[in-house]
């Protein structure tokens, strides 16, 4: 499955969260990332944004897909985080 993450946390947890996402998916842009998961994935992501975050207080949103094609994606400006896929 394709994943988008979108967060909006207290400052204090901002790296963190950043840091943590960086291990299994593409940095798009300030508090966005990108890609390919697994279900296992999916849900180790989804424990260790449980163990940093406040769910008083913080929010994060997962956009899932099927595949990457099932969704148009335009971008316009300059890539902040964009990663060319290596074979």
């Amino acid at each position: 499955m394709y994943l988008i993450i979108v967060y909006d946390v207290n400052v204090e947890r901002v790296n963190k969260v950043k840091k943590f996402l960086r291990k299994y998916l593409h940095w798009v842009q300030n508090s966005v990332f990108e890609g390919e998961a697994t279900e296992a994935t999916l849900e180790e992501i989804r424990n260790g944004i449980k163990d940093i975050i406040d769910e008083r207080e913080d929010m994060v949103v997962i956009y899932k897909f099927r595949s990457a094609e099932a969704f148009k994606k335009e971008v316009i400006g300059i890539e902040k985080g964009y990663c060319e896929e290596v074979i």
